[in-house]
């Protein structure tokens, strides 16, 4: 079962932020929300991809809330199994997809995933009930790099399943999928790649700068402001390919994921953003472009692996 809904789906890592842990420097309420799951239904943009670890729950029970008015086939979901927060029981994949379940609202998954490569051979088998017993519709692997995917997928086939999905982080300032060769094997083997971090939390979408940084106090802030200097000539480009198209920069950083042949997965928290995510959708992107802008984002010298993030070469 592909993914033919929507060419982006929308995060909601913001949305678990707590006042304990900001990663993005923002609390949303079920009030800031709403708006932007309303708007974005109604504009056909209804995959959401969340999980367990942003916040410990929070982002999946919020969205379950957001979502209650809305029938269950009229949207997709997409949560993940950490290992980093299993315990130590025996049946470990099954119990937390049971939480996110509750949490969520729902009996079913479109995607679950496994969100990070700690032991593939221990927690890849505990997706095989849960396909089995339809509380999953596909699998996916999330931070894994090529042999991890391959392994996965053998393992699966035992019981006659099969990695559907590929989540890992991508974006103009980050193309190790692309180097490592995963973005070729998911294409060969029909299978969806889906981009997170196109805008590296915001430092591609054209709104900071060295006057204007990140918000203070925030875990991204920490992260990214440091580097502001270096992409300025990369935020110009975006910003000056968009010109031709009537588009903003995040508009054609979104664009590139897309001309990839990636899904991109974009964090949205005010519905204003929706129209231009289906811009994005729209806009077609030259060879010309792609080029110019991969020479200025590797002109950086900016690596923005994230410290969960093993290499993939």
């Amino acid at each position: 079962m592909k993914n033919t809904t929507a060419k982006i789906a929308l995060g909601t890592w913001a949305w678990g932020d707590t006042s304990d842990g900001q990663v993005f420097g923002d609390q949303l309420t079920a009030a800031d929300l709403q708006p932007v799951v309303d708007d974005a239904m109604a504009a056909g943009l209804n995959v959401w991809d969340t999980a367990y670890a942003y916040g410990a729950g929070e982002s999946e029970k919020m969205l379950g809330t957001l979502l209650q008015k809305y029938p269950r086939d009229s949207y997709q979901l997409s949560t993940k199994f950490t290992p980093q927060m299993a315990g130590n029981g025996a049946n470990e994949v099954a119990d937390m997809l049971a939480g996110s379940l509750q949490r969520l609202g729902t009996d079913y998954i479109d995607i679950y995933w496994i969100h990070n490569p700690a032991d593939v051979e221990k927690w890849t088998p505990g997706l095989i009930p849960l396909l089995q017993s339809g509380k999953v519709k596909r699998v996916g692997v999330s931070n894994h790099n090529l042999a991890q995917i391959k392994r996965a997928d053998e393992i699966l086939a035992t019981a006659g399943f099969h990695v559907s999905a590929v989540q890992n982080h991508f974006s103009l300032l980050y193309r190790s999928s692309e180097e490592a060769g995963i973005l070729d094997y998911c294409r060969d083997h029909d299978i969806d790649f889906f981009a997170y971090m196109v805008l590296e939390q915001g430092v591609l979408s054209g709104r900071y700068d060295v006057q204007h940084p990140l918000p203070a106090g925030s875990m991204r802030a920490q992260v990214y402001n440091q580097v502001l200097p270096q992409v300025e000539d990369l935020t110009a480009g975006l910003t000056k390919v968009g010109a031709k198209y009537d588009a903003s920069a995040a508009e054609v950083a979104t664009a590139y994921a897309l001309a990839k042949g990636t899904t991109p997965i974009i964090g949205v928290t005010k519905p204003k953003y929706i129209a231009s995510e289906l811009k994005a959708a729209s806009l077609t992107l030259t060879p010309a472009d792609l080029t110019d802008l991969e020479t200025l984002a590797a002109a950086t010298h900016v690596d923005t692996k994230g410290s969960w993030e093993a290499p993939m070469v």
